[in-house]
């Protein structure tokens, strides 16, 4: 089950643009946000996930066709 999570966390990394964001600014604050609301990961994941590059997300997004991305509102988790 956790490996869908973490797969979960990165479509919507991808995806949303707000989340991307909120990443961005500081991992760490935006998956410990996520585990509060009821995401499943354990500390490695957590850890790897803190890890990636935001600009790598963003890139990926990008290629991303826009039908499939949240715009960004007001910045909360959605």
């Amino acid at each position: 089950m956790s490996q869908r999570n973490v797969e979960t966390v990165i479509g919507r990394l991808a995806t949303d643009e707000a989340l991307r964001s909120r990443f961005a600014a500081d991992p760490e604050a935006l998956l410990r946000e996520l585990l509060a609301t009821g995401v499943e990961l354990n500390g490695c994941e957590v850890r790897a996930l803190a890890t990636i590059e935001p600009r790598a997300v963003e890139r990926f997004a990008e290629a991303i066709d826009p039908r499939l991305q949240k715009t960004y509102s007001c910045g909360g988790l959605q």
